[in-house]
């Protein structure tokens, strides 16, 4: 079954055609987003409808949807059947899709379109070592993340044990608004993609504390931007501080951020940037240097 789903798909491929309003990562292809360049939005033209498509027929397949059918996946993306078995048969035919029967499943081939990300060819396995001394030097846990559209996704990180102390597991998520590697990431965003992401970014408060006004957000990335560092005073959780800086690969284009997180029964605001951040500043720039061997 699948060696014919391969050789239609051949024949096939290319006839995807536009749909609007699709969802896409930090830049999205709705009517928010205008071509006029001051308001920083994405060309409609720029935008490929079919490629959107098809990356939402992927996140369709889940842990208690594994497996679906052509009718399932048309009604689960918004997509036609037509523009679904397309978009199929192409995962098919490219091998990240499996057909048994009447039955779709992704292969573990789909896995090498996040590793990369995750792993930066390397990057963190790199990193980890800087990160396990600055750990036992600072007695603090420190972690590493990258940007995933408005949260951040943590790669690598150690945990420091104290009676106290701040672990992040690998693949945690949490909103970027509000922790200190999320700021970091997204000021370091190319500055035609910050009206998009000032306006569409939800600023849902964690704690009391969390910013959730747009003007003042954006003045907070503009220091961050500026300073080249960002912490945060209990805005994700009661209780945590955590300052980050960005990592850059040998080429100075971002590959994440390092953070160092602390609860504040032991350290201030103010004593994280004097006694931390140096420290911290100084980690990513010995992981740099290393990247570039």
């Amino acid at each position: 079954m699948a060696r014919n789903l391969k050789s239609e798909a051949k024949q096939e491929v290319t006839g995807m055609g536009p749909k609007s309003g699709q969802r896409t990562g930090l830049m999205t292809a709705s009517s928010d987003f205008q071509e006029d360049s001051e308001n920083g939005g994405l060309n409609p033209r720029d935008y490929v409808s079919s490629l959107a498509r098809g990356l939402e027929v992927l996140r369709a397949f889940n842990r208690t949807r594994r497996k679906m059918t052509l009718s399932e996946v048309a009604a689960e993306t918004g997509n036609t059947r037509a523009g679904a078995r397309r978009i199929l048969l192409t995962l098919v035919h490219e091998g990240y899709a499996v057909a048994d029967g009447k039955l779709f499943d992704l292969t573990p081939q789909v896995l090498e379109l996040g590793y990369s990300v995750l792993s930066s060819k390397g990057a963190w396995d790199i990193a980890r070592p800087f990160l396990d001394h600055l750990s036992e030097e600072i007695r603090e846990s420190v972690s590493a993340a990258v940007l995933d559209k408005f949260e951040v996704v943590y790669v690598s990180g150690t945990q420091y044990h104290r009676v106290i102390s701040v672990g992040i597991t690998v693949g945690a998520r949490f909103a970027a608004h509000c922790t200190a590697t999320g700021r970091v990431l997204l000021a370091a965003q190319p500055p035609e993609m910050w009206p998009g992401i000032l306006q569409n970014i939800p600023l849902v408060p964690m704690t009391d504390r969390t910013v959730t006004d747009r003007n003042e957000f954006r003045k907070i990335l503009e220091t961050v931007r500026d300073n080249g560092w960002s912490i945060v005073d209990q805005e994700l959780e009661k209780g945590l501080l955590s300052i980050a800086v960005p990592l850059h690969n040998s080429f100075g284009g971002l590959v994440g951020a390092i953070n160092v997180g602390a609860p504040t029964l032991r350290m201030s605001a103010e004593n994280m940037v004097e006694t931390i951040l140096p420290k911290l500043q100084q980690t990513a720039a010995t992981i740099s240097q290393a990247l570039k061997h």
